[in-house]
């Protein structure tokens, strides 16, 4: 099969051809119809996270597709089923993916960073009646490419983390594809949201996903930007982008009891020692400081008939569609920036 892989960190991937893998017991192959290229991806091929221990490495890992092949023991899964993939993989028997938090499992597999991933036309998937979502008809494979890890992990930060209420003020730093999702999924609670970016076309997007106020944080201060449009701070503060300064502005926006939700990444070469929340206002505004990592599972059927019904609609956040021969150049220039709304990779 045709894959994308790069043989050390930093190095340019390419596209070569490797063996399609086979089913282990227990797990799928989905052939991939779609594949979406996230920041996350450039962390991985960076050497940010310590799960990539064997090179030559395959990249990739939110992803919609139709399932190949099946190995001995899958029971919910058969051949022909169209489906997506959380980008975090559970166990599926432990007590806290029996819980519920197969996202945050103690024994996760990622495709991707655990193992091979999905820039390629197949990929191998464990576990699979534990982690392997149908897809409702009304959803395609774009759309759902782009659900399993940015859309997904807002989702949850928003709706179960953060518990964004109706009228509440929502202020969202950093508008990515995380970022983007974040402010339509809490625009779609009934939250009043103020986006915040550098770049003037992501706040158009972050405008037409539902921000009611939006901030060019080269032009301004976003702490001044905020306390100018609501004098108390906001509700819920989240950094979508995942920085030192990101996080520090998220904080410091907010009103007393206010919630801080971190959703966009802060691995520890880009913290590098250096504290991220002021802590001092964490206690004397007595703050809350939540974290999100991706969804399980078991909640995606109600993202996807959010999304079927059209009270969501991420189709909206797709500006590019490329091939997995555009991949490299595309992966590359994120190191200065990503193009704005979401880039799905077709392989």
């Amino acid at each position: 099969m045709r894959a994308l892989r790069f043989d050390a960190f930093g190095q340019l991937p390419y596209v070569t051809e490797v063996a399609t893998p086979s089913p282990e017991p227990g797990g799928v192959v989905v052939a991939v119809e779609a594949t979406g290229l996230c920041r996350s991806d450039w962390h991985a091929w960076q050497g940010h996270d310590d799960d990539i221990r064997e090179l030559p490495h395959v990249p990739g890992h939110e992803f919609a597709g139709v399932v190949h092949a099946v190995g001995a023991g899958v029971e919910r899964v058969a051949v022909g089923d169209r489906v997506v993939v959380p980008f975090v993989c559970g166990c599926g028997t432990c007590e806290v993916c029996r819980a519920g938090g197969s996202h945050v499992c103690p024994d996760q597999w990622q495709p991707g960073f655990s193992g091979q991933g999905s820039f390629a036309e197949y990929v191998a998937i464990p576990r699979a009646d534990a982690n392997v979502v149908q897809l409702p008809d009304a959803v395609g494979a774009e759309v759902a490419a782009g659900l399993g890890c940015r859309f997904a992990t807002a989702y949850r930060g928003v709706v179960d983390v953060a518990r964004v209420r109706e009228g509440e003020r929502v202020v969202v730093l950093g508008c990515g594809g995380v970022g983007l999702a974040a402010v339509m999924i809490a625009a779609a609670q009934g939250a009043e949201v103020m986006a915040v970016d550098v770049t003037q076309a992501a706040l158009e997007l972050a405008a037409e996903a539902g921000a009611a106020r939006v901030v060019d944080a080269s032009e301004r201060d976003t702490v001044d930007a905020v306390r100018d449009l609501w004098p108390h701070g906001a509700d819920v503060a989240v950094d979508a982008l995942g920085s030192v300064g990101t996080a520090r502005d998220a904080t410091l926006s907010l009103r007393t009891h206010g919630r801080h939700l971190q959703i966009g990444l802060l691995p520890p070469a880009v913290v590098q020692n250096r504290a991220t929340v002021p802590m001092h206002v964490v206690i004397a505004r007595e703050l809350r400081v939540l974290g999100s990592h991706g969804m399980p599972a078991v909640d995606y059927p109600r993202m996807l008939q959010d999304v079927a019904t059209g009270r969501l609609t991420p189709e909206r956040l797709i500006s590019r569609t490329i091939t997995l021969e555009e991949a490299p150049a595309a992966l590359a220039a994120m190191d200065t920036g990503a193009t704005p709304g979401v880039t799905i990779i077709r392989p």
